[in-house]
């Protein structure tokens, strides 16, 4: 169980292709607390650590994750959001975030407002159900409110400071984002779907 709350942007130093999946070698300063077997979430993708080394961990991203995460398209020298799982004894600063992407959102529009940016991203309509306006949304593993939601695109101000220690400053428009929707909205819309009293389309 993640929280949404970045602690490093690490660095892809290397992705190897290897028996059908991809192994991710990631420059990062949470290297020495993790261990082989712990989980990290990277750019929102809940991934098992291989291997650790000085200031570098591996992990690999398996067909089906690469399929629907853009950790499929990962490239050397790109920067990614790091968090490791949230401590039994910690704050809930985020949001309930379980590192499993529901889908994939294409940046709109960047557009800065003051200090603050607006970021607009269209997503499939399949996960229409599972948005509300003032609600929770990840992405990239980012813990954030959606401000204003339309028909298939959304609208998240972001604040100078994850402006600044996250990815989102590397964003262009055209650019894929990972989505997870709030955990338990989507416990309630499925709750209902099986009662019969609400249909999903």
């Amino acid at each position: 169980m993640f929280t949404g709350l970045i602690e490093s942007v690490g660095t892809v130093a290397n992705v190897v292709a290897a028996a059908g999946q991809r192994r991710l070698h990631i420059t990062t300063e949470l290297a020495s607390e993790l261990s082989p077997g712990d989980s990290l979430a990277v750019n929102g993708v809940c991934l098992t650590v291989v291997t650790t080394g000085s200031g570098d961990v591996q992990a690999d991203v398996g067909p089906e994750t690469a399929q629907v995460t853009t950790l499929g398209s990962v490239r050397t020298h790109q920067r990614v959001n790091l968090e490791r799982p949230m401590r039994a004894d910690g704050r809930m600063g985020g949001h309930f975030v379980q590192g499993h992407v529901d889908g994939m959102g294409i940046v709109s529009e960047i557009r800065p407002e003051g200090d603050s940016h607006w970021l607009t991203v269209s997503y499939d309509g399949g996960l229409a159900a599972y948005l509300i306006p003032k609600g929770s949304i990840a992405v990239d593993g980012i813990s954030l409110t959606v401000a204003h939601l339309r028909q298939n695109e959304f609208d998240v101000m972001i604040i100078p400071f994850t402006w600044d220690h996250t990815t989102l400053s590397t964003l262009a428009p055209g650019d894929r984002v990972n989505l997870e929707c709030d955990m338990i909205g989507k416990y309630v819309a499925r709750t209902l779907e099986l009662s019969g009293a609400n249909r999903l389309v």
